[in-house]
C-alpha cells in the first residue's frame, strides 16, 4: 500500500531537451509507451512531448501515426498539411496525419507546442484545455496526463474509501509551469488552483 501515497509528477525542469533532426527546434518528452531507448527511433506506440519551435520549416514524418498538436505558448502556428494551410491558434488542438507532408511558419514569432503522436489504429490521443478552479478539484484518471500550462496549481492524492478518516490528508504538492501529473484510477490525483491545464488522454483502440 505504501506506493499508493506517491503521486507521479513529471517535472519539466528535469527533462533533457532533444534537438530535432532538422534543427528547427527542440523537444522534451513527457511520456511514451513502451519506453523507447531514444525519442527519435519511433519504437513507441505513443508519445507526449513539448516542443519549442524557433524556425519555420518541414516537420519530421511519422508514418502510421496520428498527431494532435496544441500551441501552448505564443500566438499562432501556421501549418501547411499536404498543401493546405491551417492557422493553429493557442489552446486549440489540431489533429493531422503523421505521414502528411507538413511544414510550419511562425507569423507571430516562436511558439511552444504540446504534441501527442499515436500509432493509428492502436491508440487515439486527445487533448482538452481546461480552466482550473480553486473550489472544485479536477481529478486525473488512469490513461491521462495533466500538464499545467499557466497559473498556479497544486495536486493532492484523492481520498481512499478504505482509509482511516483520522489519518491526516496528504500535503498539496505545488506544480511548476509545464509539470505533468500522471493520472490513476486508484486515489486519482486532484488538481486545484487558478490557470489552465492540458489534459491529455491516450485511449487504446479496440477493434
Amino acid at each position: 500500500m505504501g506506493n499508493v501515497e506517491r503521486m507521479e509528477i513529471i517535472r519539466f525542469s528535469d527533462i533533457r531537451p532533444e534537438p530535432w533532426r532538422n534543427g528547427g527546434g527542440v523537444t522534451r518528452e513527457l511520456a511514451s509507451h513502451p519506453k523507447a531507448a531514444s525519442a527519435q527511433d519511433g519504437a513507441w506506440d505513443w508519445r507526449v512531448s513539448i516542443a519549442d519551435v524557433s524556425k519555420a520549416g518541414a516537420f519530421s514524418a511519422f508514418p502510421g501515426m496520428e498527431r494532435v498538436l496544441t500551441v501552448i505558448d505564443g500566438e499562432l502556428l501556421l501549418l501547411t498539411v499536404d498543401g493546405e494551410e491551417h492557422p493553429v491558434e493557442k489552446y486549440r488542438p489540431f489533429r493531422f496525419s503523421g505521414e502528411a507532408d507538413t511544414s510550419s511558419a511562425l507569423p507571430t514569432g516562436d511558439i511552444r507546442d504540446l504534441n501527442i503522436i499515436a500509432r493509428a489504429g492502436a491508440f487515439k490521443g486527445y487533448t482538452s484545455i481546461i480552466e482550473l478552479s480553486k473550489k472544485r478539484a479536477h481529478p486525473v484518471f488512469e490513461g491521462q496526463l495533466a500538464v499545467l500550462l499557466e497559473g498556479k496549481a497544486s495536486v493532492v492524492p484523492g481520498a481512499d474509501p478504505e482509509e482511516d478518516p483520522d489519518v491526516p490528508a496528504a500535503e498539496p504538492v505545488e506544480l511548476g509551469r509545464y509539470d505533468a501529473v500522471v493520472g490513476s484510477d486508484l486515489r486519482s490525483p486532484e488538481l486545484l488552483g487558478r490557470g489552465f491545464v492540458a489534459v491529455v488522454s491516450i485511449d487504446r483502440v479496440t477493434a
